[in-house]
């Protein structure tokens, strides 16, 4: 489950800004860059709002670049000249590969690549160039592709955090659904699945307890499944003596998750360093993969976005679709985040 954001709103909140620019971008040439990297991010997405598959990836990707130009300048924890971007950061490869597996490596935790300065900025990971990362498993941390699989292994998706069916008991203890865990997960039905599923996502391995069918404490979880597939599970966490208001609950809450919109989800770790990337990243990193294909593989590029021809061509275009949705609006709260706004 997602919650649209809107663009236009999104984007007259940033031109607002930049009259009174947040954070470290209140003067200088960190101002100057602010203002000018919105400006370009801007018309790029426009741009990328009225061409086709074709093209759209390399605007959005090169908008959402600039637009993490704006977020370094702003940011509050990057002194002297280390808010300067430099080169990407990221690479992919592997093109020959099913579009699934294609690579994704980083650079170096010392590069001045805006993948790898913006990910450390957001306590995102990096993992370098020795262990890629397949383009799956960044693809299924994106909410909005959560019913289009690129393959029918079992995935590990963004799980929505149910904020609104917060509650705190007297233990105390947060209580919420988590929704979309997989159909493979609640087909099988057992805890010590559902327990390996959940210690991929560093949000849900502090779990204190999960309903389980009653009257066995110790028996299978109580799934709540989907007519769809898939389903949810009322699960709980611990918090600190005397926190028993619901809003203690989803600031407790907010720091198990990452935010997508005005929505909250659990992210699984894609590294051996056991941390979800922050959703900007987990963008970033999908979007320019597309990009890359289009721009270096354009006949490659040409067959996955085939309609007629190709399973992957409408997924692409609903991810490319809800880019230029999204971002917008991930980029305003990404700056607000990091400005101390």
């Amino acid at each position: 489950m997602y919650m649209k954001t809107e663009p236009d709103e999104a984007w007259e909140t940033l031109r607002a800004s930049r009259a009174n620019p947040p954070g470290r971008a209140s003067a200088g040439a960190r101002r100057k860059t602010y203002a000018a990297a919105l400006e370009q991010a801007e018309q790029m997405f426009r741009a990328a709002a009225v061409v086709g598959p074709a093209t759209r990836s390399l605007q959005v990707f090169y908008g959402l670049s600039q637009a993490g130009r704006a977020v370094a300048a702003a940011a509050i924890d990057v002194k002297g000249e280390d808010w300067r971007l430099d080169g990407h950061g990221i690479k992919a490869s592997g093109f020959d590969k099913p579009f699934a597996d294609i690579e994704i490596r980083t650079d170096s935790a010392t590069s001045r690549g805006s993948f790898v300065r913006l990910s450390q900025l957001l306590d995102s990971p990096i993992w370098g160039k020795s262990d890629p990362v397949r383009l799956e498993d960044l693809w299924d941390t994106l909410p909005v592709n959560l019913h289009y699989p690129l393959t029918d292994r079992n995935r590990y998706p963004a799980l929505y955090a149910d904020e609104r069916s917060v509650h705190v008991s007297h233990q105390p203890a947060l209580r919420i659904p988590v929704c979309d865990i997989p159909g493979w997960v609640i087909d099988n039905g057992s805890h010590e699945t559902l327990d390996t599923f959940f210690e991929r996502y560093p949000g849900l391995t502090q779990r204190h307890e999960y309903d389980r069918r009653a009257p066995h404490p110790d028996g299978p979880p109580d799934f709540t499944c989907y007519a769809n597939g898939g389903g949810e599970l009322e699960v709980s966490w611990l918090m600190p003596p005397g926190a028993t208001h619901v809003q203690q609950g989803r600031e407790h809450l907010r720091g198990l998750t990452r935010s997508h919109g005005r929505s909250r989800y659990f992210l699984p770790s894609i590294t051996h360093t056991d941390r979800q990337p922050h959703l900007l990243m987990a963008w970033w990193s999908v979007v320019y993969t597309l990009s890359m294909l289009a721009r270096y593989e354009p006949a490659a590029w040409a067959a996955l976005i085939s309609v007629d021809s190709n399973h992957h061509a409408v997924p692409i275009e609903s991810l490319l679709k809800r880019a230029i949705e999204f971002l917008p609006g991930l980029v305003l709260s990404t700056i607000e985040e990091v400005s101390g706004r």
